[in-house]
């Protein structure tokens, strides 16, 4: 809390703005948004790295803010102050930091993967300033953030050299999308079955179960999309710069619309049960693996 105090006390309207803002680029959309973008468009080996990554290290993440159940700084300490506009999506447990794992493990993904020295300055920058934004905004510990890019670097260096070679060697890709499958499953279960205490944070418990189902139904839909990629598609991302653009934009309405539209009617089919989150992530990842590269041949074409 000594070094959170001391931010506090550095505190002023123009760091609060930007911190605030860069705290962004760890939400889930972000991981999203850049996933598809370099799977479509720059190098899909490196989007099956990076979905993969960011994919096990929520489930890593989310289980360990239930195991371990740690409260808010604010929590902690009722007379530490934290930057208003940063707690709306400051909710549930503390322990470990979501933003900073998912940065990390993007941001560190693409420095990892890229030679190009101006890609990893950025990404290294983004890496470094998203995890000091969430303490500066005084939203999680040091501990908090310091345990969260351990472990997407562990992801990141231990993920790189078995999906380097998922073309050459499949079977290694195989084995760690099934490794994935099953933590998730597991996760679930715990989530499930394990007799939390009366006063856990309801909130967090549901967003834990939901992000549960959610994880897994992209797993199993990324598992599909190598495995048809592998054998049928084979797709190129390859095309001029507007084309990709093109590409890009178009493809990503569907995502948006599978995204929106199908949450109620599944919520309804699965009455109610988090269950529908599953399958709507499936259903997203499936299209964006298995549907959308369908017309990557055409779309080079229309570059010619």
């Amino acid at each position: 809390m000594a070094f959170l105090k001391l931010l506090e006390g550095i505190r002023n309207p123009i760091l609060d703005v930007i911190f605030s803002t860069v705290t962004h680029l760890g939400e889930e959309t972000i991981f999203i948004v850049v996933g598809i973008l370099f799977f479509w468009c720059i190098n899909k080996k490196e989007g099956y790295f990076l979905l993969s990554v960011g994919l096990i290290g929520t489930v890593i993440n989310q289980f360990l803010k239930l195991w371990f159940r740690i409260p808010r700084p604010w929590v902690k300490d009722p007379d530490f102050t934290i930057v208003e506009s940063a707690r709306a999506e400051a909710t549930g447990y503390s322990f470990p930091s979501g933003h900073t794992q998912s940065s990390v493990g993007i941001f560190g993904g693409i420095t990892r993967w890229n030679k190009n020295i101006i890609t990893r300055i950025l990404c290294i920058a983004a890496s470094v300033l998203v995890p000091l934004s969430r303490l500066y905004l005084g939203v999680h510990t040091p501990l908090d953030v310091g345990v969260s890019i351990l472990i997407a670097l562990a992801l990141v260096f231990g993920f790189y050299p078995i999906i380097k070679n998922c073309t050459e060697k499949p079977n290694g890709m195989r084995i760690l999308l099934g490794l994935m499958t099953v933590f998730s499953v597991f996760y679930l279960l715990f989530v499930n079955l394990y007799n939390f205490p009366a006063d856990i944070d309801l909130h967090n418990f549901e967003s834990g179960l939901k992000n549960g189902w959610k994880m897994l139904g992209c797993i199993i839909g990324l598992w599909l999309s190598f495995e048809i990629d592998l054998n049928f598609t084979k797709f190129d991302t390859e095309a001029k710069w507007w084309v990709q653009i093109l590409k890009f934009v178009i493809g990503l309405i569907p995502v948006i619309l599978i995204k929106s539209l199908l949450k109620e009617p599944l919520y309804n089919l699965c009455n109610d049960s988090f269950a529908a989150d599953g399958i709507r992530y499936f259903l997203i990842t499936a299209f964006a693996g298995c549907i959308w590269p369908m017309t990557f041949k055409f779309f080079k074409k229309l570059g010619k």
